[in-house]
């Protein structure tokens, strides 16, 4: 399975950067699944509907099913967090999934950045971060010469580079 993560700090603009890499992606005629990291509880179906209620009623697994879609929600209880490998086993195949979050985890990543936040760069301390996607290139380029700087705004671009880290280019 290929893989490959968007990371940075809250604010980066990894989610921004994530929603237009599918759509690039998926406009070239890709197969493309996204895993999100939360660090917060988050809730997929809402009370009163019937999927909520079997959850709240101790369903440890809910599976919502329709003519358009279905959707799985898995209750850990009060058990740990599973570790990205095994979720991305739960993923059907694809020619690539792209993970937002898990900095700490080892898949190849680009670091999105923006200049406002004034964050310290992840890449300086990540091996496994193979370019940083910045608003201000030309600056992130002049201060880290050893780092490859795409432009944050450039999605193609930063498809282009990131496929051709996976060998789907």
């Amino acid at each position: 399975m290929r893989l490959f993560g968007v990371t940075g700090w809250k604010n980066a603009g990894k989610t921004g950067l994530m929603e237009r890499l599918v759509s690039e992606m998926t406009g070239r005629g890709l197969r493309i699944s996204t895993v999100k990291h939360a660090h917060h509880t988050f809730d997929v179906d809402q009370p009163g509907k019937d999927s909520h209620r079997h959850r709240e009623a101790g369903a440890e697994q809910v599976l919502l099913v329709s003519r358009r879609r279905w959707a799985l929600m898995h209750e850990l209880r009060d058990t740990e967090e599973p570790p990205l490998a095994d979720l991305l086993a739960q993923l059907a195949p694809v020619d690539l999934v792209l993970i937002e979050g898990y900095k700490r985890d080892r898949h190849p990543k680009i670091e999105a950045h923006r200049a406002e936040t004034d964050h310290p760069l992840i890449a300086l301390e990540d091996d496994t971060i193979r370019a940083i996607a910045s608003d201000a290139p030309d600056r992130m380029r002049t201060r880290h010469p050893d780092q490859t700087v795409l432009d944050l705004d450039d999605t193609a671009a930063v498809a282009d580079f990131v496929l051709a880290q996976v060998g789907l280019r």
